[in-house]
């Protein structure tokens, strides 16, 4: 390039999104892009979208003209799910150049140097259906907790969810290819690896080359585990149909998997979990948290749940907030239902009001809290093992047990990056 470009990323969503951010700004670095925060000015922009609520579309707009502001002869350049989903929408936006959809968005370093020299706008990317091939990513930056993506695509149909649609079927990387990243992490310092992938609990699906393979994920756990390279690994999110008994005992065992797991739930209420089409009934769910807390009863296990699904009574929701509120678990990741066209629950009805749906998100995150902080107490005077992460603000240091509980400690550079005893108090 005759000239550095400087170039800011701003990343929407979920940890997925991060990773896959991380990824293509190790792409950038390579080819001499220099990096700037996304508040600053910059001759590139990269928005890396989530679809998955309303706020995410609106977010995107206005980082949009945000960006615009900074610096009105700026690149803007859409990529993730939401530009696989609305790309035309998107494009006809004031300030946007160019749109990646899901096939593209590892090309994007060749779309944007195109654009620098023929200054077309244009979207690059494919119908969903055709969407093939799987690609690794990772996040490094300067966690010391990195977020590996090992499976992408869902074939699941809830009718809530626009994911299928703008990542395509379930595919995953081969545990081959998942254990040469891991081996590239140990060489930069890594203690702790999160794997992450949209259903994740589905690994193994996909094509190598023309041959189907033959793997899942308790092979690839097991694989991870027998390395020793790596401290800690987290499950990110598993479906609960997905979490056997056979991986629940291996956790319990593993010399590197921490205890903490993230099951989906989305409702207490099997009327509203089967309109939801979810795979599992109320009581497989029960029977897994039951399992796991027979095996580790110091294990964290956190619930992803949403609120306001269409017809769902204030008698359902009451059941999903006693059930949440007996139910063994540490803490909730609560999602207000938003609805998004080319979904079926589009069209159910009665709708809830936005401010039902407000309130009984309030009331499960005030459960969230209270649920973590009894958690947390259970464990006082416990020595359990942290990973220090980096400073906050440059007086205090995070870090995690494993277990999930987090603690602050006052700043030393020592602990950075380092698994030590600590004594819960």
């Amino acid at each position: 390039m005759e000239k550095e470009l400087s170039i800011a990323y701003h990343t929407l969503g979920c940890k997925l999104n991060f990773s896959e951010t991380s990824t293509i700004t190790r792409q950038f670095e390579k080819e001499g892009y220099m990096q700037k925060a996304f508040h600053e000015s910059a001759d590139i922009y990269v928005i890396n979208t989530c679809s998955v609520t309303e706020n995410a579309d609106k977010e995107c707009k206005q980082l949009i003209r945000k960006v615009k502001k900074l610096n009105p002869s700026s690149t803007v350049v859409i990529a993730g799910c939401y530009a696989q989903l609305k790309p035309q929408q998107i494009a006809n936006l004031d300030g946007v150049d160019l749109v990646i959809g899901a096939s593209e968005k590892f090309n994007i370093v060749e779309h944007v140097q195109t654009f620098q020299v023929d200054k077309q706008s244009k979207i690059c990317g494919c119908d969903i259906e055709d969407l093939q091939g799987f690609q690794a990513a990772f996040s490094i930056q300067d966690r010391t907790r990195t977020f590996l993506k090992v499976q992408d695509g869902c074939d699941y149909n809830c009718s809530f969810c626009t994911i299928p649609l703008a990542r395509g079927h379930s595919r995953s990387d081969t545990i081959q290819g998942v254990l040469d990243n891991v081996y590239e992490l140990t060489s930069i310092g890594v203690k702790e690896i999160v794997l992450t992938g949209v259903n994740l609990g589905d690994f193994g699906k996909g094509y190598n080359g023309n041959r189907k393979r033959e793997e899942n994920f308790f092979d690839l756990i097991e694989a991870l585990d027998a390395y020793d390279g790596i401290e800690r690994y987290r499950i990110s999110s598993i479906e609960p149909n997905l979490l056997s008994d056979k991986i629940i005992e291996f956790v319990a065992k593993s010399k590197h998997f921490m205890p903490h797991f993230h099951i989906p739930l989305q409702s207490g209420s099997q009327t509203v979990l089967s309109a939801m089409r979810r795979r599992y009934p109320v009581e497989l769910y029960t029977q897994r948290v039951s399992y796991i807390k027979s095996l580790m009863p110091h294990c964290c296990i956190g619930v992803d749940v949403i609120v306001g699904f269409p017809g769902e009574t204030e008698i359902e929701f009451q059941q999903t907030f006693q059930y949440l509120h007996d139910l063994d678990i540490s803490y909730l990741h609560v999602f207000t239902y938003s609805e998004r066209e080319n979904t079926t629950a589009i069209e159910f009805s009665p709708v809830v009001p936005i401010s039902v749906r407000k309130e009984r998100n309030a009331i499960l995150r005030n459960l969230s809290e209270k649920k973590m902080n009894y958690f947390t107490e259970q464990h006082v005077g416990q020595i359990r093992k942290v990973l220090f992460e980096n400073s906050v603000d440059g007086k205090m240091l995070e870090g995690y047990t494993d277990n999930y509980i987090k603690i602050k400690v006052p700043f030393q550079q020592e602990l950075v990056n380092t698994v030590v005893d600590y004594s819960i108090s």
